[in-house]
Parts: C-alpha cells; structure tokens; sequence
C-alpha cells in the first residue's frame, strides 16, 4: 500500500467515524466530567451543557481602540503598526438541547491597504468570528456545526497538536490574545463514553493560518533570498475544494486519577505555506498527516504538562524535495506554579526534530540558509497582579537557543471598572539572522496601547 493509500485510508476511517458514531446505542447517560486544572482549556461542551438559559437571548461584545508603531525603521513596511476601532457584538440563544451564537466584529483598519471583506482571511471591515449550531440529541452525543474557534492540547503559546488556524498577523502586531485563534467552518462531533471521551471535527475545506505574508509585517522569503514586505506580498496556491481539500481532527482523552491524557490524529495541509513551485515560485500548502500525544496534570505544587506529534509530510516522505519541507518530530513540556502572591511563573522546553536531514542538506540549491537539524526553543512566562487583581503584569519570552533568535512579549492592562479596560504592550523580536523565525522579524518590533469598553446582557 502506497503512502497515499495510507492516508486515504485514515480520512476514511475519520469520516466514517464522525457520521456512525451517533448512531452507537451505548451512548446513553450523562458525560463523565473532567477537571479543568490550573490554566487547562475548558471544552465547548463544557460550557454549553452547563451554561445557564438566563435569557432567551445574550448580547454581550465590547468597542476597542488600538495603535501602535514599529521601534524600528522597516523600509519595508509602514511605520505605524497598528491603528483601529473594533465593535464586537455577540449573540447567543443559550439552550440545554439546541443553542445558537453569532459573533462579528466590525473593523476600521487605518493601517490596511484594503477594506474590502474577505472572511476567510479576516481582511477587511467586518470579521465573522462565530456563526454556530449545537446540538444535543442524546445524552452523550453533542454536535456543533458553523463557524467556531476551536482548541486543544497544552502548550502556553507553542502548538503541536492544535492544528486549528491561527492569526499571527493579529499576534504580532499587538491586538488581543483572543485573536490569535482564527476562526473554523467546521462540524464538531463530541461522544462520551465512562472511560474515554472523543472529539471528531471535519472541516470540509482547508482553513489555512493567517499566516505573513509581507502585507501587514515583513518577512524572510526563501524564493527570492531576501526580505519581503507589502511592495512584494507572498503569492500562494490554497487548497479550496470543497470536501475534496478537506481536514480531519480527532481527540481521544480521558482523567486518569487527576491526570488529563489524550491522543490525537489530524490529516489534512501543513497551515502554514510550506512548500513552493519552483517553476512558477508560488508558495504551497503540502499535504500533512500528524499523531500526537499529550498529558497534563499536578506535579509538585504546580501543574506540569507535555505534548508530541509526529508531522508526516505526504508530498516528500523521503526528504529529498527541497521545495517541500520534510517531516519532524516535535515535543513540547512544561511547568507552571504560583511562586507568590498573585504571581505565577511559567517554563516550557519545546524542540523540532527534522526528519531526513542529511538528505535535505544534500537537496539544498548552493548557497541557500539551511535550517537547523534541532530547533530549541525555551519560553517563560511571568504573570502578576495587583490592586485586588484590577492590575496585570505579564511578559513572555521565547528564545531558540540553535537559531539564536527570540520574541519577548510584554503587556500590562489595569481594569478601571466593570466596563473599561486600559492596555499597552511590546512586541520586541531579535536575532542575528534574517533567515530564522524569529530574527526575520526583527524590524517589526512595535509597542501598542488600547482602550476597551465591554458590555454585557443588555
């Protein structure tokens, strides 16, 4: 059996299991609960079986401006990194058997070239965050189906089996967490079962990152050697075929005495552009397949957690295309704990091992930068709060000690009521070589400041 054949047969053992599995008879009763722990994400599930009908509808949303400029000259990019205003407006019809929600942002973008809506990408005046159906019809069975931020696994800002879209766009120029998490056109299947529970999301067609491509922060291009920005945006070829260039998540997990433990699969396209032609020099989105594993639970007197997947690149699986990237392992652990009041510190070790590495070396046109064999990166985060917590302090540092490059994050919000909320921020990324993640970024350090006005149930 060949490897396509390989993957066919995993998306269709996927497939059959999202549209079988409600028909099960043994899914009967209540689902077993899970601990969320310190820091570990709460399921949708979660939250809508316990979510109390208040209301026949909740409007909730907030107003938010923001702007921030680059520290350092880009000649690549414009000086102001970031000037706007956003109403977000959210709408739920809460239920025990069906609930409903529909989330919009509406976006004044100074910054952008464009206002015109592209809601695949996010671009443009208005943003559909949410758009979603859930639905309960038997007791172990929940299905949720629309436009929803989804995600799972444990890393603090590091992914391996979270292979849901992200916006690193909105990262790294200062806007709020939230919007790191791009939105999915996806159906959610969730069973639970009195061991296991598992999580089954078909999205049928490919949901990319929002990935850079020199339109809003410049970027080290390898196609043309050099650093790119909005005079030379990255031209790509996205799979769009409908239920054709589709994805498939699943997530078996379980608590096994406190200790939450989950196994993943995913087949589908790498998010990021990962490939290139090299006739036509556009950028690609190469098929992927990944299996992971993750735990999370008490260690000591903090919470300790990690993560592995396995990345099978379909279109290389020799590693000899040096137009596609190669396969990798990748593994992720960290620890978390309160080591005063109101403070909490955060430590994580995180590695990319690539597959076949002799054989990409060899396959490398001369001249051109090679990735390191093993990428190490280290992160600490540092969070504290004070003025009966209205006050919070945080800074986040990635550093790979093999590229020698890193991104500090620091941020300070004070809430001044139940509605307002003051902000500002750093972006700070440096490294010695315009080739490695993070030092390809280095002159789109920025600082940024925000107000926000938040509403609820009105």
């Amino acid at each position: 059996m060949t490897c396509c054949d390989d993957a066919f047969s995993v998306r269709g053992i996927l497939l059959f299991l999202v549209v079988l599995c409600p028909l099960s008879p043994a899914l009967a009763g209540d689902p077993p609960p899970l601990p969320a722990g310190l820091g570990a994400e709460v399921s949708d599930t979660e939250y809508e079986s316990t979510a109390p009908a208040v209301s026949p509808v909740d409007v909730s949303g907030f107003w938010e401006a923001a702007a921030g400029t680059r520290t350092r000259n880009d000649p690549y990019e414009r000086q102001t990194s970031l000037l706007e205003s956003r109403l977000q407006l959210s709408i739920e019809r809460p239920g025990d058997t069906v609930s409903l929600k529909l989330t919009g942002d509406l976006l004044y973008d100074a910054v952008a070239e464009s206002h015109k809506v592209d809601v695949e990408t996010g671009a443009g005046f208005f943003d559909l965050r949410e758009a979603w159906l859930f639905y309960r019809p038997a007791d172990r069975v929940d299905i949720k189906a629309g436009r929803q931020v989804l995600t799972w696994g444990t890393g603090d800002l590091l992914f391996i089996n979270d292979l849901f879209p992200k916006d690193f766009r909105s990262f790294f120029i200062g806007r709020d967490d939230e919007y790191l998490k791009a939105p999915s056109d996806a159906i959610k299947l969730s069973l639970f079962f009195d061991a296991v529970s598992l999580d089954l999301v078909y999205t049928p067609r490919f949901d990319p990152n929002r990935y850079i491509d020199g339109s809003r922060i410049s970027f080290y291009n390898p196609a043309t050697d050099s650093i790119n920005g909005r005079d030379n945006i990255l031209n790509t070829s996205v799979p769009d075929d409908w239920f054709s260039d589709d994805e498939v998540a699943a997530r078996l997990y379980t608590n096994w005495h406190g200790y939450e433990l989950a196994a993943y699969g995913y087949t589908g396209f790498w998010k990021n552009p990962a490939g290139i032609d090299p006739v036509s020099g556009v950028a690609l989105f190469p098929e992927l397949d990944v299996a992971g594993l993750s735990g999370r639970g008490t260690l000591g007197p903090g919470i300790g957690h990690a993560e592995l997947g396995y990345y099978y690149s379909r279109d290389d699986s020799s590693g000899r295309d040096p137009a596609i990237a190669n396969s990798e392992f990748r593994f992720l652990a960290g620890y978390e704990q309160e080591v005063a009041r109101e403070t909490t510190l955060g430590l994580q070790y995180y590695l990319e091992h690539m597959q076949n590495y002799d054989r990409y070396r060899d396959s490398l046109p001369s001249g051109s930068p090679a990735r390191v064999h093993n990428r190490h990166v280290f992160t600490v985060r540092l969070v504290w709060l004070a003025l009966q917590q209205n006050l919070r302090l945080s800074a986040f540092n990635y550093y790979s000690t093999s590229d020698e490059d890193g991104y500090l994050r620091a941020a300070a919000s004070y809430r001044l009521d139940d509605n307002w909320t003051l902000s500002a921020g750093l972006n700070l990324f440096y490294g010695d070589e315009e080739h490695t993640f993070f030092g390809q970024l280095e002159k789109n350090s920025n600082v940024y400041t925000a107000i926000r006005y938040g509403f609820e149930s009105f």
